[in-house]
């Protein structure tokens, strides 16, 4: 489920996570959403989202940086990844902190913040997004959140040119570690989340949720961020398989110990 002047900008599919049955997203009405962008010549790919959580400051997933950040950007004021958008602002990553309990083999602790090269410039179009901190209340089975991406729109890799949204329910965290879900992939530093539905005229289930593109960006309860687009099924779609998200009031001090005190974004 996220290109100022050029020449060609290509959307291409990238090995992250899409919102499947979601909507467009008014324009600029998530001024916290980023797309973090491979860099090549005159082209642009969008790869990941992010989210702005402090002046000079984006969160993602680590899983987005397989290989580094070589040609990576960060976009932010983006709705559409190939109109030009006087919005728009470009940012030279300056550092990128990784968790250091990130495990490759289950996606726990996927949770990256990214340095930019100079402070944002804070417009309608730009704007930082609080975050849940330890201490705060995260979402419970069957609570709506919601989230929004740039990702494939479906099972064959279609990518949408401006910004989807969804609206999801927390998934039982018992039901995600059955073996028939997640089984021991799923850690307490998760939430999943999909929304199940019967399609009109239809007796087969469908569902809403995140898939291959969205990674990185955020899963808000009540306008807070308290999760990460991180890793769910192989085939998107997939009914046992709801998407997986970094709970993030479970890193407090850790991102206290890299970001320090950050002032409270605007009310």
């Amino acid at each position: 489920m996220f290109a100022v002047v050029a020449v060609c900008i290509f959307a291409l599919i990238s090995q992250s996570e899409s919102i499947i049955a979601g909507r467009e997203a008014a324009a600029h009405s998530r001024p916290y959403i980023a797309s973090i962008q491979r860099f090549d010549g005159a082209s642009r790919t969008h790869e990941c989202g992010a989210f702005l959580v402090g002046p000079e400051w984006v969160m993602t997933a680590v899983h987005c940086f397989p290989q580094g950040t070589d040609n990576r950007k960060v976009v932010l004021g983006v709705h559409s990844l190939s109109e030009p958008e006087d919005t728009q602002q470009v940012f030279d990553i300056l550092e990128l902190h990784n968790n250091p309990n990130y495990r490759a083999e289950n996606f726990d602790n996927d949770i990256a913040l990214i340095k930019l090269d100079r402070p944002v410039n804070i417009t309608s179009a730009v704007q930082v997004v609080p975050f849940l901190r330890s201490g705060g209340t995260n979402p419970t089975k069957d609570e709506h959140v919601d989230t929004a991406g740039w990702g494939a729109t479906d099972n064959l890799g279609s990518r949408p040119d401006k910004l989807m949204e969804v609206t999801v329910e927390v998934v039982d965290p018992m039901l995600c570690g059955r073996s028939d879900y997640f089984g021991s992939r799923y850690t307490t530093n998760m939430i999943c989340a999909h929304h199940v539905y019967n399609k009109p005229g239809s007796r087969r289930q469908q569902k809403a949720d995140t898939c291959d593109g969205d990674s990185g960006g955020p899963l808000l309860f009540k306008g807070v961020v308290v999760g990460i687009v991180s890793n769910g099924g192989i085939k998107c779609g997939q009914l046992r398989k709801p998407g997986i998200y970094t709970v993030v009031s479970h890193y407090t001090e850790w991102l206290d110990g890299i970001m320090g005190a950050q002032p409270a974004p605007p009310q």
